[in-house]
């Protein structure tokens, strides 16, 4: 059983960055999921996927891997490369597409 160490990206409904510097260890699937030819859900038998654990540190998350001995992985955080741009670009003289309003 191996299991997945990483940090959540902001989702895209949030503008700011709540509960983004948490870790999160996460169970790899052992199961294929299937569907259910009467009611069309997907089902699985993995009862490990519905596991979701959460850390403040990384280091606290791969200790508890070590300790409980589970194969993981740490997948670090990708950074986001914010660009500042300020209300007055809208209407400078040399855009490259012009202002239409």
């Amino acid at each position: 059983m191996s299991a997945r160490i990483f940090s959540p990206a902001k989702t895209a409904m949030q503008s700011g960055k709540a509960k983004t510097g948490q870790w999160v260890l996460e169970f790899d699937p052992e199961m294929r999921k299937k569907i259910d030819p009467l009611m069309g859900y997907t089902t699985s038998g993995d009862m490990r996927s519905q596991i979701r654990l959460t850390f403040d540190t990384r280091e606290e998350a791969v200790a508890y891997a070590e300790k409980e001995g589970l194969a993981y992985r740490v997948e670090e955080p990708k950074e986001s490369k914010r660009r500042q741009i300020s209300y007055a670009e809208n209407f400078r003289y040399d855009r490259r597409t012009p202002w239409t309003h």
